[in-house]
């Protein structure tokens, strides 16, 4: 894997850690709901999904 890729995964996982760190993860702990589900597993699944797409066309541009 090239260094540049190597890079922006660890950037990612960085941001990861800040993104699901309590004090950011709270900001979001409100009473509002989306279609039935509360804010806060909104945005913690939200961003899992980001994650997941965004590490996956890290990986296959490498390939």
């Amino acid at each position: 894997m090239k260094k540049r890729h190597e890079q922006k995964l660890i950037l990612l996982s960085i941001g990861l850690m800040v993104a699901f760190s309590i004090p950011v993860s709270l900001l979001f702990n409100s009473e509002q709901e989306v279609l039935g589900y509360p804010m806060l597993l909104v945005y913690i699944f939200a961003l899992w999904m980001a994650a997941v797409i965004i590490a996956f066309v890290i990986v296959k541009k490498y390939e």
